[in-house]
């Protein structure tokens, strides 16, 4: 070890947060830090070990030889100190339940999440509730697991199982959402306002987000399902609306998604593609009553983004005839569905 150099628990955190997240940036992002900052941080880090302890390849940042060393070392003592806190709060009145206690939640991204946190907040006032997002179900689990967070809304993809790590329980919120199709308004599925089959869009360039868990894997099974093989652009979700209302690519996307100028969201025909949403939370160490307030809050808020949706409500009420599906009255509630339910199991 380097004279004056000398590691401490965040920085194992960090090299922690790197090999989970396979990629710098989002290991910033999750620490709440800049790119540049952490980039300075490992250095020093490899400086105080001796050697390099990632090596950067296309595919993000995979630890070295003595990388991995390192992490099998410095996990067990992030999730002791982690556990420290955890019950130096408990006996200090801050753990779950106590005043001012602090709830931290996270999501890999939804329009129901803004109703989730305002009702969260109506429901438990005396709650300090801390919110964060990331593309990576996975990464978001792992925090749940490691006591990060509290409570994970993420979504798995049809055939693309989530890697639920040891002590985390999934409540089901959804079993089977619809994934729609972002599209340019010319094209004739967006005006005449029905879903489109797969083979109308062979000849589109189709975006997707491949650092989100299972998107690529799943369209890629249902691009195959189909005979299809169009041209795909790699990029993220957020920058990809506006692509799509140029004119230039075509994206899946959620059924919740509101329609934008120039841009109409519309289901794929037989829906072929299809994530799971669940909560993530600690098994044994769960947080009760207010895991119940948890769910409660985030079903309500899923359900009014749902039937405010217009594709999505439209959907929501088609005919069995032209579905094959058990439908309720639309002004009845998603959770008397049959394939597409509610669920607190």
């Amino acid at each position: 070890m380097l004279p004056g150099v000398e590691l401490e628990v965040r920085h194992l955190r960090a090299l922690c947060a790197i090999a989970d997240t396979g990629s710098v940036h989002k290991a910033a992002r999750q620490l709440g830090m800049t790119q540049p900052s952490l980039t300075t941080q490992l250095r020093r880090i490899e400086q105080a070990v001796g050697g390099q302890l990632f090596t950067r390849q296309r595919t993000g940042s995979k630890p070295t030889p003595l990388g991995r060393t390192v992490l099998t070392r410095a996990r067990p003592i992030v999730a002791q100190m982690t556990e420290l806190v955890r019950e130096a709060k408990d006996a200090a009145g801050l753990g779950p339940g106590g005043p001012g206690a602090r709830l931290r939640l996270g999501s890999t991204g939804s329009r129901a999440v803004p109703g989730w946190l305002r009702r969260l907040h109506e429901r438990l006032p005396e709650r300090d509730i801390t919110f964060q997002t990331d593309v990576s179900a996975n990464t978001l689990l792992r925090m749940v697991a490691g006591n990060q967070l509290d409570a994970a809304f993420v979504h798995e993809v049809e055939g693309s199982p989530l890697r639920v790590p040891d002590g985390v329980e999934l409540r089901v919120l959804v079993r089977r959402e619809p994934q729609f199709v972002a599209v340019p308004e010319p094209h004739p599925a967006a005006r005449a306002g029905r879903a489109v089959a797969l083979v109308e869009l062979a000849d589109q360039k189709w975006m997707v987000d491949p650092s989100v868990d299972g998107d690529w894997d799943g369209l890629r099974r249902v691009f195959a399902d189909a005979g299809v093989d169009p041209r795909i652009v790699y990029g993220d979700y957020l920058s990809a609306g506006d692509l799509v209302a140029a004119g230039e690519v075509v994206t899946p996307c959620q059924p919740t998604s509101q329609p934008r100028p120039g841009m109409s969201i519309v289901p794929l025909e037989g829906d072929p593609l299809g994530v799971r949403l669940v909560v993530g939370f600690r098994r044994g160490t769960g947080l009760g009553e207010e895991g119940d307030a948890v769910f409660a809050a985030l079903r309500a808020s899923y359900e009014a983004v749902a039937w405010s949706s217009p594709a999505y409500a439209r959907w929501l009420t088609t005919p069995d005839s032209v579905r094959g599906d058990l439908h309720p009255d639309p002004r009845s509630s998603i959770a008397g569905q049959a394939d597409f339910s509610l669920s607190g199991d």
